[in-house]
């Protein structure tokens, strides 16, 4: 049951999210690796309202079954580029901070594929997103509900 429902949440709070969230699909990035990025952290923080939803919209981007059923064992697998690898390497960094810094290999190997500017959007993505799965975990909000819209 949801501790606190869609119709309680204060007025324009997720318009406000939503606002965010435009702007960091505008970036460039690209909705197909946005995705992936989201599907990640919602998986590093247990967040299955979030895994349903963005694997869901990964799949409509047109992401593949193999690559999204081995994320969550990405470090093994073979099917991710080393671009997306520096990215999923730097998403669990800033998503598990525990208190400590983003080791300074991790944010130089994403430099090596990324631009200053793309690795800002991307940090405002992996931040947005553990945003939404705290949201989500402490509202309770039913899993396996949500739909795509075409």
């Amino acid at each position: 049951m949801e501790r606190i429902s869609y119709q309680d949440i204060p007025e324009g709070m997720f318009p406000k999210l939503m606002a965010l969230e435009d702007f960091v699909n505008g970036s460039g990035l690209g909705m197909k690796l946005l995705e992936l990025v989201r599907v990640r952290v919602s998986q590093l923080n247990g967040c299955a309202y979030c895994v349903d939803m963005h694997y869901k919209l990964a799949r409509h981007f047109g992401e593949e079954e193999l690559r999204l059923a081995s994320l969550a064992a990405w470090t093994e697998a073979v099917c991710f580029t080393k671009e997306e690898r520096a990215i999923l390497q730097y998403t669990d960094a800033l998503t598990k901070l525990e208190g400590n810094e983003i080791p300074q290999e991790v944010f130089d190997n994403l430099s090596l594929y990324y631009t200053k500017s793309e690795i800002a959007y991307l940090s405002l993505a992996i931040s947005q997103i553990n945003v939404w799965t705290r949201l989500m975990k402490a509202f309770k909000f039913k899993p396996g509900v949500f739909k795509v819209e075409e």
